[in-house]
């Protein structure tokens, strides 16, 4: 699918790691895709096949087109909902074009981060 990482989020929030246009926001809420202003194409998942939870405790706060920045909030997200139906939080954050850009990811991890941290250095091929 690409390069990217996984994030295990402490709290039920997914902020946006780039400047940039929300380009698709799945009906479920679950996913969604971004277009920084670089032109790298993101794929966000929240959580391992939360795509069945059919959108329950998922709420999105922005809308596909939505110009969005480095720390937006994007989407809300009920971990203790996602653990129930026996699923993970673990986040994968994915770029799509991988034929344009390739991704390196500096620094030792394990970690823990703040929303906006710099994680993955996406570079023009």
């Amino acid at each position: 699918m690409g390069q990217g990482l996984v994030i295990e989020p402490s709290q039920g929030e997914l902020t946006s790691p780039v400047n940039g246009t929300v380009t698709v926001l799945f009906p479920t809420k679950h996913a969604i895709g971004i277009v920084s202003d670089e032109g790298v194409e993101l794929l966000i998942h929240i959580g391992m096949d939360t795509v069945g939870l059919d959108g329950k405790g998922f709420e999105s706060l922005v809308v596909q087109g939505d110009h969005v920045i480095v720390g937006q909030q994007l989407i809300r997200f009920d971990m203790d909902v996602i653990k129930a139906a026996g699923l993970v939080t673990e986040t994968p954050v994915i770029i799509t074009n991988q034929d344009a850009y390739t991704a390196t990811i500096p620094g030792t991890y394990p970690t823990t981060i703040q929303a906006g941290a710099s994680l993955m250095v996406a570079t023009r091929i």
